[in-house]
């Protein structure tokens, strides 16, 4: 099972939205996965403790230096199913 954090400035709008597409492409490609949507407050303590982490391109330089063996995949837009499937399968 991978661990998935999502992140975004507050942790309320973008995240959640991030969130559910995340989680609609996971499901899509049949991988078993936790994940969990917070502000970047929040994400830099728990970013190690992740597999991936998807936050907006904005963000994406924030989690660089604190990833740990994280990935890091910016997102342009965070309803964009194929965006996100695009970018996490060039991670693998």
């Amino acid at each position: 099972m991978i661990k998935i954090l999502v992140s975004c400035a507050n942790g309320a709008g973008s995240s959640l939205m991030l969130k559910m597409t995340v989680e609609k492409v996971m499901k899509e490609l049949s991988i078993p996965y936790q994940i969990h949507h917070c502000p970047i407050s929040e994400g830099k303590g728990l970013a190690p403790r992740n597999d991936y982490i998807f936050t907006s391109v904005t963000f994406s330089a924030t989690f660089e230096p604190i990833k740990g063996n994280a990935k890091v995949i910016g997102i342009k837009n965070v309803v964009s199913a194929q965006e996100v499937k695009e970018k996490f399968l060039a991670c693998q």
